[in-house]
């Protein structure tokens, strides 16, 4: 009986352990009202960033009558979104434009040292993500939500420059134009 038990609790810290891999962060909170005949109602938009500082990191958008609940479906839906990137010696390998609605943000490599210049949602999912030096802007619309799924979509279009020089056959001089 000890021994099943302690099966059991082996198999729940592998599950704590593998959800302890990940940082979450509230990026945004958005609190909406909405006026009905018996007065206001009002429900919360959690924006949430999920990231294990290697490479990996997801968004959700949780909505609900009460924060904690909110938080949690947002914590759910990053955890299911999540995307993997590259990191070269903690930055990025090449320049990136993402795009979402009107906004647009640009993210940069940067030397080691720089840090992580950008604002907003942009700062916090890069945070999670582990890149450690990069330069962003944001143009257009300054808009949580839309910065935050423009930098996963600028994140997506990154690849591995050993790989795709293998894929093309071309050295990596070639490949950078050096």
């Amino acid at each position: 009986m000890d021994k099943e038990k302690q099966g059991f609790f082996n198999e729940e810290t592998i599950d704590e352990e593998n959800n302890d891999q990940f940082e979450e962060e509230i990026v945004h909170i958005n609190r909406v009202s909405k006026t009905v005949k018996g007065g206001k109602r009002m429900k919360f938009r959690v924006l949430m960033v999920v990231g294990n500082r290697q490479g990996v990191v997801g968004i959700g958008i949780g909505k609900s009558d009460q924060i904690p609940n909110g938080i949690r479906k947002a914590v759910n839906g990053a955890k299911r979104e999540m995307i993997e990137f590259p990191i070269r010696k903690g930055t990025l390998p090449f320049d990136v434009i993402g795009r979402q609605g009107s906004a647009k943000v640009y993210l940069f490599p940067a030397v080691p040292g720089t840090g992580i210049i950008a604002g907003g949602s942009v700062r916090k999912i890069l945070e999670k993500a582990g890149v450690t030096d990069v330069v962003a802007k944001i143009i257009g619309s300054h808009n949580a939500v839309n910065t935050a799924r423009a930098t996963i979509n600028a994140l997506e279009q990154l690849k591995d420059p050993v790989v795709v020089s293998k894929q093309r056959g071309v050295p990596m001089k070639q490949l950078f134009g050096l």
